[in-house]
């Protein structure tokens, strides 16, 4: 069987933890940021884990990870 390719939108978006959970970043923060208030920008810097419902989704498209 051959090898399965990986998503490569999926591999510039998304890092493994070390115990395995999925990272990402969060979205709303390239523009119209200035109706924004300060601390949701600040929050908005955080990276934050994939919901456990775009889990599967999320790890058919990194196979290796």
């Amino acid at each position: 069987m051959p090898k399965m390719k990986t998503k490569s939108g999926a591999k510039k978006r998304f890092k493994l933890t070390g115990s395995g959970k999925v990272k990402r970043k969060k979205a709303f923060t390239s523009h119209i940021l200035t109706k924004k208030s300060p601390k949701r920008k600040r929050n908005l810097r955080k990276a934050t884990l994939v919901n456990d419902a775009n889990m599967d989704s999320v790890r058919g498209m990194l196979p290796y990870a």
